[in-house]
C-alpha cells in the first residue's frame, strides 16, 4: 500500500515530491512540493553524481526526446531532487539505483548555488565509482556511453548538454 501523493495547497502543478525549501545558506525553511518549488522560484536541493568507472572514465547520457525538460540533451551527471528529510549523500545513492540500477558508494566532491535554466536550486555533486554493469532505465536514460575526461571536455564544447550541468562541470572541473 502506497501512502497518498503529496500536494501542496493550490498548487495545479504539483509533483507529488516533498522537499525542504532552503534559504540562501542552504537551511531548511519547510517542506514544500517540488513542482511548486520549481514554479514559484524557491530554493530546494539537488543531489547528482559523477559516475566513474574502474579506468577512470566518465558516464556520459542522453536524455530521452519525450521528456518534459531538456528532451535529447546530453548529461554527464545522474541525480535528482533530494526529498524532504533526505541527505544529499541518500539521494545521491538513491539516484544511481533509480536511474543506473546499481548501487554504489557516492562521495561528496562539491555544493553550490546553482542559479538554474529553469529555476535555482542548491546543487550537491557526488562521486561514485561504478564497479557492476549499468541498466538505465530508459524512461530517463536514451543513450550512454563513457568519455575519458578529455573527451568530456571536448564534448562539453560541441554536444548540446542540459545548461545546468555546464555550470556544475566548470565547478567540478575547477577542484582539479
Amino acid at each position: 500500500m502506497h501512502a497518498p501523493a503529496y500536494r501542496a495547497p493550490g498548487s495545479a502543478d504539483a509533483t507529488g515530491e516533498p522537499v525542504d525549501r532552503v534559504d540562501e545558506r542552504d537551511r531548511v525553511v519547510g517542506v514544500v512540493d517540488r513542482g511548486q518549488a520549481i514554479r514559484e522560484g524557491w530554493l530546494h536541493r539537488v543531489a547528482t553524481v559523477v559516475c566513474h568507472d574502474r579506468a577512470g572514465r566518465i558516464l556520459v547520457h542522453r536524455r530521452p526526446a519525450d521528456v518534459s525538460r531538456f528532451p535529447g540533451r546530453y548529461n554527464w551527471l545522474i541525480g535528482g531532487a533530494v526529498n524532504a528529510g533526505e541527505s544529499y549523500e541518500d539521494a545521491a545513492a538513491r539516484e544511481l539505483a533509480e536511474e543506473l540500477g546499481v548501487r554504489a558508494a557516492v562521495r561528496p566532491a562539491v555544493r553550490f548555488l546553482c542559479r538554474g535554466a529553469i529555476s535555482p536550486y542548491w546543487l550537491g555533486v557526488h562521486e561514485a565509482v561504478i564497479e557492476d554493469d549499468v541498466v538505465p532505465d530508459p524512461a530517463e536514460i536514451a543513450w550512454h556511453t563513457w568519455l575519458p575526461a578529455p573527451a568530456l571536455r571536448e564534448a562539453m564544447r560541441q554536444w548540446d548538454f542540459v545548461p545546468d550541468c555546464r555550470e556544475a562541470f566548470a565547478k567540478y572541473t575547477a577542484l582539479s
